[in-house]
């Protein structure tokens, strides 16, 4: 401490501003390496990394915070007023500062129970949302209490050091040339924080849970903001655009047809769909179901009992078991399954400022004489959905259009799914009987926090959790199935349920396989043998398998293929996870990640693949393929 006499008096208080700082930036990242409880972590050279790197990127955030009460010092004189004033502003400025740092902590504990990482681009994202996720919060959390508890906690804390505090921030700050000379340097820290620490401390951690908890959230945020729509061209791993363009078309040709062409003057994979058989007109209902893994699914291998319509209905139809989400948003899943192309790296095609004009699964149907409808229980400003469907052709039936006598149950996220799908038997039944056919692409709710629906529907008590969430939705589905059974247009109609993602983000590498599996089933007894398909696949698959179904010849700009009719190709997935774009095939994942890093894994236990293994290179080459043309089509050449 004798060296802080040479500080000015009132400079001293930035001591206790980063003392304070790395305190609560060291106790948040040791409660959550407690939370996360991954053994690997507590080893001496594990944790000591941890807490190391740690430390480097809170005192990198650390240098902005400084930098108010560096410009407070400075600007009010060392007259009797000015320490006053200056005394009142930094302990006013110091209480916020308290609050701030104990909410942040909190905020980031709650972040990191729903994704598993500390803030990123979702939560930029989530800051033009602030009425869903606040209200989700609200509905989740007791906040009211929350706020309360952190307010009296920082108080507290303000109280036992409010007189040192009132000593050192009312003392005097030196003459002037000394004043600018420190705030000069206080000023320049955040320069040298920016320019002097970037990823490598942080990529240089051994594991994906191990860099996450070295992160600070502050930081992380402002990483964020600044990286959330990268081109994958300049900060990934490339090839010669002939060489890459030319292996993707060999993968999305799906059956042997030599005489197949590609229109490369009008888009890179533009080729025609020739059907095999009579066309069959019927009408899509397509749920893509909230949060859905196939942990949960019972079938497929997950907890017993939560879902035994969709059971029902994977044993009386076409069951896939081996689909993957392409990410773990909502936006991805209806990227992948609306657009039939990769998760590029960034914001999903929906959220980006460029997203119409691109072929969708919709605009299929469109052009084959249907009724593209999106049908969503909340309101459909929310990740963009309105302006992407809304200006890709579909029409938009959200919360607004649904009556308030015909809502049983709502959450900030919409209705509950029973009133969602009522609502969809009112607008199919309105198309068939104009002498419309229909597809319908529905988006569920229920399955998300705070978990809560209905009472009386099924045996788990609403907001007990996910699993009653899960129970729910299962139960409705069911509920609309038997209701849909008594129209006239059910014989005619095919029903198909994927899910949006799975409700887990934490694993053992960047991109942990059994966190993107999902249930993906096929109904329509009248028209489908039950069937159970285990090809490897992706929910960009999704669409030209439903195609291919009902035999439909179209123009095709898609990056899936039909699983059913696929006669050659790899069975391959696609995965994305935030920054990290990945591509899966026979039991290994490719990882590639900014500044052109590109690792193979084995699927099942994370482990790297040696670089002279034979799959190696082919690999890489084709996961690179599948996402350098679809950034091509997505920004132009």
């Amino acid at each position: 401490m004798s060296a802080l006499r040479f500080v000015p008096g009132r400079y001293v208080l930035l001591v206790w501003v980063l003392a304070l700082f790395l305190a609560a930036g060291g106790a948040t990242r040791l409660a959550l390496m407690m939370f996360e409880a991954e053994p690997a972590n507590f080893a001496p050279a594990p944790a000591i990394s941890i807490l190391a790197v740690g430390l480097l990127y809170d005192l990198a955030a650390a240098a902005y915070v400084l930098v108010p009460f560096g410009l407070l010092a400075l600007v009010l004189p060392n007259s009797g007023w000015g320490r006053r004033a200056h005394g009142v502003a930094a302990s006013l400025l110091f209480l916020f500062l308290l609050f701030g740092v104990l909410f942040t902590a909190v905020t980031e504990f709650l972040f990191w129970n729903e994704f598993s990482s500390r803030f990123n681009f979702i939560a930029v994202d989530y800051l033009i949302y602030t009425r869903e996720v606040v209200g989700n919060i609200r509905e989740s959390y007791p906040i009211a209490t929350m706020l309360f508890g952190l307010a009296v906690a920082a108080l507290g804390i303000f109280a036992l050091v409010r007189r040192p505090l009132w000593r050192k921030a009312s003392a005097e700050g030196g003459p002037l040339s000394h004043r600018l000379a420190v705030t000069g340097i206080v000023l320049m820290l955040p320069a040298a924080s920016f320019w002097l620490v970037a990823d490598a401390p942080r990529e240089a951690l051994a594991s994906v849970s191990a860099r996450e908890l070295a992160g600070n959230g502050y930081y992380e945020f402002a990483r964020a903001f600044r990286s959330n729509d990268l081109d994958y061209r300049i900060f990934y791993k490339t090839r010669p655009r002939e060489d890459a363009l030319r292996d993707l078309r060999q993968e999305v040709v799906a059956v042997d047809d030599s005489s197949l062409s590609f229109a490369s003057e009008r888009h890179p994979l533009e080729r025609t769909v020739t059907a095999s058989g009579e066309r069959r007109a019927l009408n899509v209902v397509l749920v893509t179901m909230e949060s859905l893994g196939a942990d949960y699914v019972e079938s497929l291998g997950g907890k017993k009992g939560l879902t035994p319509n969709l059971d029902r209905l994977a044993r009386q139809g076409l069951m896939f078991t081996q689909i993957y989400a392409t990410g773990l948003r909502t936006v991805r899943g209806l990227e992948a399954i609306s657009l039939s192309i990769p998760p590029t790296p960034g914001h999903a095609v929906l959220m980006r400022r460029n997203n119409k004009g691109f072929q969708t699964l919709g605009g299929v149907f469109r052009d084959q004489g249907y009724e593209p409808l999106y049908i969503y229980g909340g309101y459909s400003y929310f990740d963009n959905m309105n302006d992407f469907f809304g200006g890709n052709g579909y029409t938009v039936i959200d919360r607004t259009m649904v009556a308030k006598e015909h809502i049983s149950h709502e959450t900030i996220w919409g209705i509950a799914d029973e009133d969602l799908f009522k609502q969809v038997l009112r607008e199919i039944d309105g198309r068939v009987a104009a002498g419309r056919r229909a597809f319908a692409h529905v988006l569920t709710t229920s399955n998300h926090r705070p978990f809560t629906y209905p009472s009386g529907r099924i045996d788990i008590p609403s907001g007990s959790g996910r699993d009653g969430a899960v129970k729910y939705a299962d139960w409705a589905i069911g509920t609309f199935m038997d209701h849909a059974a008594t129209r006239p247009w059910f014989k005619d109609t095919l029903f198909v349920f994927v899910a949006d993602h799975t409700s887990h983000g934490r694993g053992r590498t960047d991109l942990p396989p059994e966190n993107y599996r999902i249930p993906f089933i096929i109904y329509g007894p009248n028209w489908l043998e039950p069937r159970v398909i285990d090809t490897l696949a992706s929910q960009i698959d999704v669409g030209p398998t439903i195609l291919g179904l009902l035999n439909i010849s179209y123009t095709s700009r898609f990056f899936g293929r039909d699983i059913l009719g696929q006669t050659r190709g790899s069975q391959r997935a696609l995965l994305a996870n935030y920054l990290t774009v990945g591509y899966m095939e026979q039991g290994l994942v490719v990882e590639l990640s900014p500044k052109q890093r590109a690792r193979v894994v084995v699927a099942g236990t994370g482990l790297p693949v040696a670089a002279h293994h034979p799959l190696n290179a082919p690999l890489i080459d084709k996961a690179i393929a599948y996402y350098q043309v679809a950034t091509e089509t997505l920004r132009g050449p």
